[in-house]
């Protein structure tokens, strides 16, 4: 798993220089949805610090039998407004959110713990019936009315584009939301910052980095083929 690592990073390093960015600029995120708790502590071994989870269950008992690392756990999955009070008591990040009820029951849970919980809003550049997301011209007024929440911070957006085997063919959905991003960067909200565009996966992340990705989010390249 260290030699993927590696590899992974380097594609990471080639791919910030060729666009004029800085390699420290991106944050690898090891997506280790259904690999079990001995594969996510080689990963650590071997230099990983920031682990993606799609189902709540499964991080329950990642993070509890985990729980003397020090790493930063990311919610990447689609998220349900009654697993929020969970969400909040295990995640650093969550990358899914994508709507005022879920930003709602974030809050509520994040204020009991006196945490003011990271958010991105997860945006369905493409419109895809199967994905997740608030549309494109639904993001910026959705974010101003999350701006009232005081236990809530939005750092950003990210998406999952349509599958393509095909990096340039994504390449145009990655560009959408770095031109969304900048768009509400202008509006200066309160609360609302955008400093992180979470985008790319194993097939497509030099794409998105070139187009401005500050999150890549791995699984495959590092972990090997999901079981």
């Amino acid at each position: 798993m260290k030699d993927r690592i590696a590899q992974v990073l380097e594609r990471i390093g080639q791919a910030a220089v060729g666009c004029n960015r800085r390699e420290t600029d991106i944050r690898l995120v090891a997506v280790s949805k259904t690999m079990p708790v001995e594969a996510v502590i080689e990963a650590i071994e071997a230099g990983m610090t920031d682990f993606g989870e799609n189902y709540i269950q499964e991080a329950r008992e990642k993070t509890g039998s985990l729980a003397r690392y020090p790493v930063t756990w990311h919610y990447i999955g689609h998220l349900q407004s009654n697993k929020a009070k969970y969400a909040v008591r295990m995640f650093d990040l969550i990358h899914s959110v994508d709507s005022l009820k879920l930003a709602g029951e974030l809050d509520k849970y994040a204020k009991k713990i006196s945490k003011v919980q990271a958010t991105l809003i997860q945006v369905n550049v493409a419109r895809e019936d199967s994905k997740s997301g608030a549309y494109v011209e639904d993001t910026l007024p959705l974010l101003r009315q999350i701006s009232q929440f005081e236990n809530l911070a939005v750092k950003g957006l990210m998406t999952m584009p349509p599958y393509f085997n095909a990096p340039e063919k994504v390449r145009p959905f990655f560009a959408a939301l770095r031109e969304l991003r900048d768009r509400i960067k202008d509006e200066n909200i309160p609360n609302i910052t955008m400093e992180e565009l979470s985008m790319g996966m194993t097939g497509d992340f030099e794409a998105a980095i070139q187009e401005g990705a500050t999150m890549v989010r791995v699984g495959t390249a590092i972990f090997g083929e999901r079981h």
